[in-house]
């Protein structure tokens, strides 16, 4: 747990704790703060922590965007992310069920969390917007929004523009969320659209029956059917919209293509544009980021998955224990300490880019402490 004490920092600017992401080149991101938030402050009971985390982010939320990055020396943040806004609302979820401290999320959060909700149903930045299916679309081929957001000068690897499949896992998580933070802050839902009909749309869009995964991205278009972990977070979310066998056989999918020692590749071997190594020139190295390249910060949501498809079984613990186990080399020999940003997609899955990432440490802790250790909150169902 020493590990996490080293990316929670004080912004300048604001005043607050923020989370920097990654040593020694990334400044906090507003995506890496959100996701690495449960790990570095619940799991580890650091609770005011956490409160100035969220403020801070809170505190700049434009337009129903959360920044993307503050840059060290530029007077505003940047707000080119999809995805920030709803990892926010998570985290202020998970934030109340650790503290159960209603009163700071009624009073601080739940405003700005109507607001996220709003500006997505009517639309913001980036095209994005809520289509008439219930469903979020975000984008162009020019510009990248997820969290697949490698660019060298003008070309963006992997645009991913339309409907992403772990985009419209988040804004249904969020409106799940929404319903019941509502209810206990004594309001009627104030959400656009019901969660049932968003759930509705995307299971006929997304669901492959065939192969028993999720498409990656739904476009005017058409489909891209390329197996890539993002649609893992539509398992791993508290709130899902798969049945039990859908989450199983997607869980399946991405454990044979997808898996290595240290996370998750970013692309499935079998794709003819997937790069196994991270090396090269910056052209190389980037077209390889998300191409194939193996993330730690996966293997979180990856054990949080596989423990909820198998109904938190003993089995299941003890598998999501053989997974951690290699981070322990991992944190010795090559993170001084902590555990890297990328990993290559081809095995023994080398650790590359930043030598202290923390979503990386973040995620494995948290999945540690929460489906192994089982000592998440009070009513989750790993604790019951």
């Amino acid at each position: 747990m020493r590990a996490a004490d080293a990316f929670i920092v004080q912004r300048r600017s604001t005043g607050k704790k923020t989370v920097t992401a990654g040593y020694p080149w990334f400044a906090d991101w507003g995506r890496d703060a959100m996701i690495s938030l449960p790990g570095l402050t619940l799991v580890t009971r650091r609770f005011q922590e956490a409160r100035e985390i969220l403020l801070t982010f809170a505190e700049h939320s434009r337009r129903g965007l959360l920044p993307n990055a503050f840059f060290d020396g530029a007077r505003v943040p940047v707000y080119n992310t999809v995805d920030a806004s709803l990892w926010f609302i998570h985290a202020a979820q998970r934030y109340l069920a650790y503290t159960g401290d209603l009163d700071f999320v009624r009073e601080r959060l739940y405003p700005v969390i109507k607001e996220i909700v709003r500006w997505y149903a009517e639309g913001t930045d980036y095209n994005t917007g809520m289509a008439e299916d219930g469903l979020i679309s975000a984008g162009s081929p020019e510009v990248q929004l997820t969290w697949m957001d490698a660019r060298v000068d003008q070309w963006v690897v992997t645009p991913r523009h339309g409907k992403a499949v772990e985009i419209n896992a988040l804004w249904y998580n969020a409106l799940c969320i929404l319903e019941k933070l509502s209810r206990l802050c004594g309001e009627e839902f104030p959400g656009p659209v019901r969660p049932g009909l968003v759930k509705d749309s995307f299971l006929q869009q997304f669901w492959d029956e065939k192969r028993g995964c999720l498409y990656d991205v739904v476009s005017p278009e058409g489909v891209d059917s390329r197996v890539r972990p993002n649609q893992l977070l539509a398992v791993s979310l508290p709130h899902t919209m798969l049945s039990r066998e859908q989450g199983l056989r997607v869980v399946g999918k991405v454990w044979r293509e997808l898996y290595v020692t240290y996370g998750l590749r970013s692309l499935s071997p079998s794709d003819g544009e997937y790069r196994g190594i991270y090396t090269g020139d910056r052209f190389q190295r980037d077209g390889a980021y998300h191409q194939g390249t193996a993330w730690g910060w996966l293997m979180g949501p990856f054990i949080t998955a596989i423990r909820r498809v198998h109904g938190y079984s003993p089995a299941s613990r003890e598998t999501a224990l053989r997974l951690i186990r290699p981070f322990r080399d991992q944190l010795r020999d090559h993170g001084a300490g902590y555990i890297s940003e990328i990993f290559d997609g081809d095995e023994p899955a080398l650790p590359r880019g930043c030598i202290a990432q923390a979503w990386s440490v973040a995620e494995v802790l948290r999945a540690y402490l929460e489906d192994v250790l089982e000592m998440g909150p009070p009513g989750d169902p790993a604790t019951l």
